[in-house]
């Protein structure tokens, strides 16, 4: 993503541009003066895009729009599939594959139903919706407090047998569904009402660093169990990634193209960059198979390797329907417990932290001006509203933006809106294709092991990437780092053999604080907060300054023209909006103007577009 960037640092890089009461009165965009409004709105939009293809209200052919929006799937399938397989061993569904191809085949569902929700009446931004890892830690603390998960049901086990373990993990779901649901009521709180911009003044990246990080270091222990199956398929796996996302990503393959100007004419295609997991994944896949036919696995469950094989779970490309359509409720009704809510807050709070920085990232990549506060607010209200519409179908996680995706936009030189909305409806298809979920299930499992090795550590170094802000001479700033990071593993750890240490007069409580201190990203989280908050420091050695720069410190509703935001208006019913003088008031209308007051000269904003230094 740090070099479609710098591509776009040219194209967003303008002078300023005064504008009262609607007309022109000061040097342009391209240094013209006496424009009339219009045309400096074109003027700016035309610098905004750069050498995009297609802006975010432009629309593609529509067969381009097909193959651009199944590009964004495919885009985000690695790691949405990868949510679905790391939870089934703690939801205790690991002999049901069928329902397992169905847990794929949801989160895939609501995925795309996210997205169309979020680009057409979220943010209306070009971004893809999809699991996160922030809800992962909160969940295993939350299922850990059930207990183990009995052993695996042998070959010739009852149909009573089976009937008691699905009613075990649908009943360890209900709970992880109803955390969710009533958490993310929290998100749609903090998005509609205009919360999340007051919070984002206290939430810097000494406090982001460390949450977002042990979201990644927390999960080790999955990666190692999946990979400790054999360590060889493993490795395998994790070199194709790198070959292919590293080493050979900047060399295009040869395809053929066609458009109307050149007809049939060869095209140069970025394969390695754009699908680095998927093409490892098939390869490693692929390797596998080869050696199970040849005899060089296994044939003992107990026997190191077995688990290699590719046929072991093969029966479920048989068992499983053809189609299966997901529906809310289907595991169950959701149950609600005051730990599991207030556990499942912390990943809430990571997620909604980390979407807005996708915000400002996804304009810059799509043509647009940096998204307005309405937007902003929107965008977060629905990112909860999608995380409650998850926790109802039952996907045993949220949703929350692809910055994946993100970087696709730069690649391709497309950020049509509407190239975003087909992948979503292709999602929602795919969703429903139930053989196509059970296909993933028959992954081996060290080739799953080897995916969450590079992408757990790429989660990682997304959080450390957040100190590139602060300045790591301060001494300062380096206890704070070295403490929450510190203490984020130093006591979920401890708390895994001694939970009965907590206990209070309140069963409810100590669940509370137990399943709280469990989650690393929470507890590494606090105390950066705490303590960047408390300990003195300078704006611009703690970051803040530069962090507010880069992701909208300055109230960009009052720095653009309504022409230059109309790309951020909802469908259809903008008319009346604009008639409605009290939805000026509402945080997440098109037409509102932020809390502050204002006076005359506050109406003669100036528009000027942030300057970049190439990353995102």
């Amino acid at each position: 993503m740090g070099d479609a960037g710098e591509k776009r640092t040219d194209a967003l890089e303008m002078e300023e541009v005064t504008v009262t009461n609607g007309e022109a009165t000061q040097p342009t965009a391209n240094g013209d003066a006496g424009l009339s409004t219009k045309e400096q709105v074109a003027a700016i939009k035309a610098k905004l895009k750069g050498d995009l293809t297609y802006t975010i209200d432009e629309i593609p052919p529509w067969y381009s729009s097909i193959l651009l929006g199944f590009q964004h799937y495919l885009t985000m399938f690695g790691a949405t599939v990868a949510i679905p397989l790391l939870l089934a061993g703690d939801l205790c569904m690991g002999d049901d594959l069928v329902a397992q191809a169905r847990l794929i085949g949801t989160i895939f569902f609501v995925s795309g139903l996210a997205t169309l929700l979020q680009a057409t009446f979220g943010s209306r931004l070009p971004i893809v919706q999809g699991g996160t890892f922030s809800f992962l830690a909160p969940t295993f603390a939350i299922l850990n407090l059930k207990g183990p998960c009995p052993a695996p049901l042998s070959a010739n086990a009852t149909a009573e047998m089976r009937a008691e373990r699905t009613e075990l993990w649908q009943g360890r779901m209900q709970e992880i569904q109803g955390a969710i649901i009533v958490a993310s009521i929290f998100q749609v709180i903090i998005g509609f009402s205009g919360i999340i911009g007051l919070l984002l003044k206290f939430i810097g990246p000494l406090s982001i660093a460390p949450t977002i990080a042990l979201v990644g270091l927390s999960l080790f222990g999955a990666a190692a169990s999946f990979s400790g199956v054999h360590w060889g398929v493993a490795f395998l796996t994790m070199i194709l990634m790198m070959l292919f996302s590293q080493y050979i990503a900047r060399f295009n393959v040869p395809c053929a193209g066609y458009n109307r100007s050149d007809n049939c004419h060869l095209v140069w295609f970025p394969l390695f960059k754009l699908f680095p997991v998927i093409l490892a994944i098939v390869f490693a896949w692929f390797f596998a198979f080869i050696l199970t036919a040849a005899g060089a696995f296994p044939n003992n469950p107990d026997t190191y390797g077995y688990g290699a094989r590719t046929d072991i779970r093969i029966n479920v490309l048989t068992e499983a329907p053809w189609f299966y359509f997901p529906y809310p409720g289907q595991w169950g009704t959701p149950r609600v417990t005051v730990a599991g809510v207030f556990g499942m807050l912390a990943g809430v709070l990571a997620s909604m932290i980390e979407s807005v920085g996708d915000y400002y990232a996804a304009a810059r990549l799509s043509g647009a001006p940096p998204p307005p506060t309405h937007a902003i607010n929107r965008g977060i209200g629905i990112e909860g509203l999608a995380c409650i519409l998850a926790g109802a179908w039952g996907t045993g996680n949220g949703t929350t933006s692809y910055s994946e995706n993100i970087g696709a936009l730069g690649i391709t030189k497309v950020g049509s809106r509407v190239v975003i909305q087909i992948g979503g409806l292709i999602m929602l298809f795919l969703g429903t294709f139930t053989k196509f979920g059970a296909l993933f299930v028959t992954i081996p499992d060290p080739i799953i092991g080897g995916m969450f090795c590079i992408m757990f550590g790429m989660v990682t170094a997304v959080g450390i990437s957040n100190l590139q802000f602060v300045n790591l001479n301060s001494s300062r700033n380096l206890f704070i780092i070295g403490y929450s990071f510190f203490m984020g593993m130093v006591i979920p750890n401890w708390m895994n053999g001694n939970e009965d240490f907590i206990n209070t007069r309140s069963p409810e409580f100590n669940q509370i604080i137990v399943v709280l201190l469990k989650t690393g990203m929470f507890v590494g989280g606090f105390f950066g907060f705490v303590l960047d908050n408390t300990i003195p420091g300078t704006p611009e050695e703690r970051g803040i300054a530069q962090w507010k720069s880069l992701y909208g410190g300055k109230d960009t509703d009052d720095a653009v023209t309504k022409e230059l935001l109309s790309c951020y208006n909802l469908p259809l019913i903008m008319p009346w909006i604009e008639r409605q003088r009290w939805l000026r008031y509402i945080p997440f209308s098109p037409t509102f103007f932020g809390w502050k007051l204002h006076n005359k000269k506050d109406e003669e904003p100036i528009v000027e577009p942030p300057q970049t230094n190439g990353s995102v």
